[in-house]
């Protein structure tokens, strides 16, 4: 297995309508919540995505794929699948991917916890960035040294 040290990477929370972004470091092992970008059926203004990676200068991006329990595809696994692919082709960049099994519960907790999203409103506009956030952090721990 390569390990990545050094790096700047950009985390991807996948949905048909919402695209939560994330950023992090290799070095730290640690990510923040950015963005929420819009997406029309799975597919996102590719200029806005194209102008984050390019704002971030990053070396390395990665994809939470999501599975149903039993490790079964369902559509949005393909959906998904087929976004990390389009990025990958967009960007020229390194695309990983990782099971997102219960990061949007996870941000969930770790909003409601936030002092800053007190109001369900600001919560909700925020949960895919940090379902994106904790998908990245669990990549870094797995790979980054």
């Amino acid at each position: 297995m390569v390990k990545f040290s050094h790096c700047l990477a950009l985390g991807f929370d996948f949905g048909l309508k919402r695209i939560g972004v994330a950023v992090g470091q290799t070095f730290t092992r640690s990510a923040n919540p950015n963005t929420v970008l819009k997406s029309k059926n799975g597919v996102p203004d590719w200029k806005q995505v194209k102008k984050i990676i390019k704002m971030w200068a990053v070396n390395i991006l990665v994809v939470g794929i999501p599975y149903n329990m039993d490790d079964t595809k369902q559509y949005i696994t393909c959906a998904a699948r087929k976004f990390a692919d389009e990025l990958q082709l967009n960007s020229g960049l390194p695309v990983h991917t990782v099971d997102e099994c219960f990061t949007t519960v996870e941000a969930k907790k770790l909003l409601w916890f936030d002092q800053k999203f007190k109001k369900k409103r600001k919560r909700s506009q925020q949960l895919d960035s940090y379902a994106a956030k904790i998908i990245l952090e669990q990549w870094l721990q797995e790979n980054a040294y």
